[in-house]
């Protein structure tokens, strides 16, 4: 089975001159995605984008730490574990090349989930392994996405 996915992106940078030096033009565009708001990006500031919008390394970044707690609270409920709260913090990092190009080398993503009966703690953290294995974006990112839960 498959699923498909569209989304419209539109840069609205051009100040003018379009893309006539690397200085003249703005990072900003939107995505739109079919009746749902519209989401507002730009580069990250170290590369001359507008730090009040996201950019596509955050966007990343929460779409690991979405799809592992999406994950990770389906096999808590198939398992009888009943979460009460779930807090991630996580960080990625990516490594800038001398050509300007770079990749992301390693998330860490860090679960602070609240259960409901803490005799399930030693499973509830186990399930964040099975999460990683089952999570759609880990699976289809080439770097380590690794995890330090915490269950209270």
């Amino acid at each position: 089975m498959s699923h498909h996915y569209r989304i419209h992106l539109k840069w609205t940078g051009n100040n003018g001159g379009g893309t006539s030096s690397y200085s003249s033009y703005s990072r900003n565009h939107f995505v739109q995605v079919e009746k749902k708001p519209e989401l507002l990006l730009s580069s990250d500031p170290s590369f001359r984008g507008d730090p009040r919008r996201y950019n596509p390394e955050e966007m990343l970044l929460i779409s690991l730490s979405s799809c592992h707690m999406l994950w990770y609270l389906h096999l808590c409920a198939d398992a009888g574990i009943v979460v009460k709260d779930y807090e991630d913090h996580a960080e990625g990092k990516m490594e800038l090349n001398a050509d300007g190009s770079g990749k992301f080398t390693e998330v860490f993503l860090r679960p602070v989930v609240s259960i409901e009966n803490q005799e399930h703690k030693k499973k509830a953290l186990e399930l964040h392994q099975l999460a990683n294995k089952k999570c759609f974006i880990a699976n289809s990112v080439n770097f380590p996405v690794k995890h330090l839960p915490e269950i209270v």
